[in-house]
């Protein structure tokens, strides 16, 4: 089994929301810095956001930036993704996982390698 699980995808319209939550198994990832990702058909896996483990420091891709919002809940081992004004090529699979971040930029953990399915987004126009 999988030690985090993305759920709350589905199909959207254009300027449409979605909220995306990754819930994880406790230690060691409460401790860690928590990234989403996403991955388009014939597209590699890009960075979209990420959270550290208090909620106080976030990082987004220019592209998510005022549309997107990471946030965290301890208490509950759940990071959520509030997507609001979607659009067409925000459509993808989206992932969370456990990453390292340096400056604006951030990068999955090397000793991480058990991805979870996944759940997609499409926006339709």
């Amino acid at each position: 089994q999988a030690p985090l699980a993305e759920s709350g995808g589905g199909l959207v319209q254009v300027g449409g929301s979605l909220r995306l939550s990754c819930a994880y198994a406790g230690s060691p990832y409460d401790s860690y810095i928590i990234g989403w990702f996403r991955q388009a058909p014939g597209k590699e896996r890009e960075f979209v956001a990420a959270i550290s483990w208090g909620g106080g420091v976030t990082y987004y891709a220019d592209s998510v930036k005022g549309r997107f919002t990471i946030s965290r809940d301890n208490a509950k081992n759940t990071v959520f993704l509030q997507m609001n004004v979607l659009k067409p090529e925000d459509t993808a699979v989206f992932n969370c996982a456990p990453v390292y971040c340096l400056e604006s930029e951030c990068y999955v953990r090397m000793d991480f390698s058990s991805w979870g399915q996944g759940t997609q987004v499409t926006v339709s126009s």
